[in-house]
C-alpha cells in the first residue's frame, strides 16, 4: 500500500499562488508517476499535472500550463505543485495520486493510490 498526504491548500485571492505538497509513504516502486488532479463541486475529477519518478518528465493540463510547476524530491518522497496567477475557476479539492510504472497518464482511472485531498479556494 501507498499512503499519500496532501498539504498546502487554503484560501487565496485571485492572482495569488499556492504550493501544494504530496508526501508518500509505504510501498515503493522502482518507477512510478505522481499526478495531481482536482475536483470542483459537481464536476469530474480533472487532471492537472504529472511527473515521472525516474526522469522527471512532466505534463500539464492546458488549464494550468504556463502558470504551474510540478517538481519532485525523491529523497523525501514528496511531490510539489506550484500554481500561480490563481483564478476563481481553480477552486477545487486537489488530490495527488500515484500509478506504478513510468508512463504518464491523464486519466484518474489509471492511478492506483490516492490521497484525501486538500482544498483550494480562490476568491475574486
Amino acid at each position: 500500500q501507498v499512503q499519500l498526504v496532501e498539504s498546502g491548500g487554503g484560501l487565496v485571492q485571485a492572482g495569488g499562488s499556492l504550493r501544494l505538497s504530496c508526501a508518500a509513504s509505504g510501498r515503493t516502486f522502482s518507477s512510478y508517476v505522481t499526478g495531481w488532479f482536482r475536483q470542483a463541486p459537481g464536476s469530474d475529477r480533472d487532471f492537472v499535472a504529472a511527473i515521472t519518478s525516474y526522469y522527471g518528465v512532466t505534463y500539464y493540463a492546458e488549464s494550468v500550463k504556463g502558470r504551474s510547476t510540478i517538481s519532485r524530491d525523491n529523497a523525501k518522497n514528496t511531490v510539489h505543485l506550484q500554481v500561480s496567477s490563481l483564478k476563481p475557476e481553480d477552486t477545487a479539492v486537489y488530490y495527488c495520486a500515484v500509478r506504478s510504472g513510468g508512463v504518464l497518464s491523464t486519466s484518474p482511472h489509471d492511478y492506483d493510490y490516492w490521497g484525501q485531498g486538500t482544498r483550494v479556494t480562490v476568491s475574486s
